[in-house]
Formats: C-alpha cells, sequence, structure tokens
C-alpha cells in the first residue's frame, strides 16, 4: 500500500472512464472536466465501465 500524506484532497470523477486511456489523457480530462491542475499533489480516481477496474492519478512531486 502506498501511504497517502494528511491535506491530500480526493477526487472521484463520476460515470465511466474508457480504461484504454493512458495517464496523460487522463491527466488532459482533470484539467478539462475538473479546472484543476493534476500536478498539484491531488489525488484523481477514475472507474471503468463495469466497475470492476479503477486508475488513480496522483503526482507526488
Amino acid at each position: 500500500m502506498i501511504p497517502v500524506p494528511s491535506g491530500v484532497r480526493i477526487w472521484i470523477a463520476t460515470g465511466h472512464t474508457d480504461m484504454r486511456r493512458g495517464m496523460r489523457s487522463l491527466a488532459l480530462q482533470v484539467q478539462q472536466s475538473f479546472g484543476r491542475d493534476p500536478f498539484a499533489g491531488d489525488l484523481y480516481i477514475f472507474r471503468g465501465r463495469r466497475g470492476d477496474l479503477c486508475k488513480v492519478i496522483w503526482h507526488d512531486g
């Protein structure tokens, strides 16, 4: 398990995400959908259509 420091915001994307997308593409989605900087240290969670897969983006510097 990767320890996440206290004070990190966790953002959960609603709906489903195409799990074929790479991390750069998901970072672009964070910028467009959330209007946030994906490199600011927040944690972003995306789920697949069936709900059995998820991808997490977290830039720890």
